[in-house]
């Protein structure tokens, strides 16, 4: 358990294998995002939260993406706390982006992070 501080890592810390949830809203998560992530966006998480637990790895790392870092970091405490292990991702998807992974926008086209 980490009191106190909230466990994070960077882009570059994150393989392909690993579970990514995206907590942006609605027209961010369309403008673009990372494949294969699993999105429920913050303002209907814990409405929603089943969804996550129905497809997140058992006993493995959950790692929360918004655009900057600040809702997922929120997330992620709540995630914890629910003892789930979860991860921030410093920098989310502006980090993601500017560090040249790739960007969905779902529709087998590229996108934006807005």
């Amino acid at each position: 358990m980490h009191f106190g501080s909230l466990p994070t890592v960077g882009i570059d810390a994150l393989t392909p294998e690993d579970f990514l949830l995206d907590v942006r809203e609605d027209d961010e998560w369309e403008a673009g995002h990372a494949e294969g992530a699993l999105h429920i966006p913050m303002s209907e998480f814990t409405a929603r939260y089943g969804e996550l637990t129905e497809v997140a790895p058992e006993g493995g790392k959950v790692y929360v993406l918004c655009r900057v870092g600040g809702r997922s970091a929120q997330v992620a405490q709540y995630l914890i706390q629910q003892g789930i292990d979860a991860v921030n991702v410093d920098g989310g998807m502006q980090a993601w982006e500017a560090t040249g992974r790739p960007v969905s926008d779902g529709k087998g086209g590229s996108g934006t992070v807005i």
